[in-house]
């Protein structure tokens, strides 16, 4: 195969990405190309119309971000003496450099072909137990169709090379990753400023329609640099140059202002949990299915035709779906909700439930992740100093907590009146 024919994608996000002859073969192959049938954002268009990219372009969009973020850290001029002694035969000899580049662009490329249809939408109540979105990627990364890709690359990759890179250390417990693995699964999954990251913060903003997602991503990877855990440690991670330290926090905060605009909109969970209903009944034994062939044979493009089917068929969970007859808010959850109550959420449940029947109602209770953020950052006179002494702001950034009780539309106002009525006895008696 001819390394040197190179093909272009237009990108609305990264204009142009490029794509040798032996990395086509990864993107043509079937794990990838389901991808084009799933959503990024699962029923989000409902929402946000424009939302309904698929996860294909985001992981090409990963894939370019990822190349670029290593040809940065790894510059000879941007790399201090205690890197290159650490990583010599990595960064030192040619032939490596490009076999790593390789396998990280791969594995990029890879990193979301074990999604479901709908991504993330009730992940862990439709697979079996012990299964995610992870295991299903590493899974289809070691099957046969990929294995023949990978030897046939030159030099031919180790699997396992792009397994680990594609899904990191964290969802790898039993694997042993060098330092040298775990830098590079960093550039693609790290919780700070990894690559998966930026792009779906820019992508989903775009598409959305929304600002919330935007930021420096080009500032930010021009600043990147493997630089030791702390002052005294050789342990190295990605960190960044001072002067991105700034970019860094807006890449937070964006996080932040998509998932409380748009990621955890009252409407798109309630689809998300429709969705969950209709195919914990639709799915043979209520999960998907995790052998490949049978994995790769469910997209979007399946569940949908489903609902559609089921709905003309009189099917009330594909109606709220087809129809878009979902579940509305009866309550939204106060801060001053948590001075009386811990869990206001489901006291206001069990309230209505008592009083309606509980199939009429839904709780859905969610709370974001978002730190601690702590990574090294290079200052203008040479030494490494915690993100955290030096920006006040990443140790602010809350996490977004949701807690809605949606009703059935029927019953929703009379429904809303009577949590008006009872709200404040309900809360203080979950307290007692």
């Amino acid at each position: 195969m001819n390394r040197n024919v190179y093909h272009e994608i237009r990108d609305p996000i990264h204009e142009f990405i490029r794509l040798d002859s032996e990395e086509r073969a990864v993107l043509d192959s079937r794990p990838v190309q389901r991808l084009r049938n799933v959503h990024q954002l699962a029923m989000e268009y409902l929402v946000y119309p424009g939302a309904t990219h698929k996860r294909f372009e985001h992981c090409l969009g990963v894939m370019e971000l990822a190349s670029r973020v290593y040809d940065t850290i790894i510059r000879s001029d941007l790399v201090n003496d205690e890197v290159r002694r650490l990583f010599r035969e990595d960064i030192g000899n040619e032939d490596r450099r490009r076999y790593w580049r390789r396998v990280l662009r791969m594995a990029a490329l890879c990193h979301d072909i074990g999604h479901l249809p709908f991504s993330h939408a009730a992940e862990s109540e439709l697979l079996p137990e012990g299964w995610t979105h992870e295991t299903i990627t590493a899974e289809l990364i070691r099957s046969p169709e990929m294995q023949e890709i990978w030897q046939g690359v030159t030099p031919p990759l180790r699997t396992q090379h792009v397994v680990k890179l594609a899904v990191g250390q964290a969802k790898l417990p039993d694997e042993v990753f060098t330092d040298w693995e775990a830098i590079l699964s960093e550039i693609i999954v790290s919780d700070a400023f990894g690559v998966d990251r930026m792009d779906y913060l820019l992508r989903d903003s775009l598409h959305a329609g929304v600002g919330y997602g935007k930021f420096d991503h080009y500032r930010l990877i021009d600043t990147m640099r493997i630089l030791p855990k702390e002052h005294d440690s050789e342990e190295p991670t990605l960190g960044l140059k001072w002067d991105g330290l700034r970019t860094a926090e807006a890449l937070l905060l964006a996080r932040y202002w998509m998932f409380d605009q748009v990621y955890l909109h009252p409407v798109r969970r309630a689809y998300d949990i429709h969705l969950k209903d209709f195919l914990l009944e639709w799915l043979p034994h209520g999960h998907f299915p995790t052998s490949a062939e049978e994995f790769l044979e469910l997209t979007d493009t399946e569940v949908l035709a489903a609902v559609r089917r089921e709905s003309l068929n009189g099917s009330t969970l594909a109606k709220r779906i087809a129809e878009r007859k979902h579940f509305k808010v009866i309550y939204s959850r106060d801060p001053e909700d948590l001075r009386i109550s811990s869990d206001p959420g489901r006291a206001i449940w069990s309230g209505v439930t008592q009083e309606f029947g509980e199939s009429r109602f839904r709780l859905d209770s969610y709370t974001t992740s978002v730190g601690p953020f702590d990574f090294p950052v290079l200052q203008s006179d040479g030494r490494i100093t915690s993100s955290s002494l030096l920006s006040d702001l990443l140790s602010r950034i809350p996490n977004v907590a949701i807690d809605y009780v949606f009703a059935d539309p029927d019953i929703r106002n009379e429904a809303r009146k009577y949590v008006i009525e009872k709200r404040e006895d309900w809360l203080k008696a979950s307290s007692t």
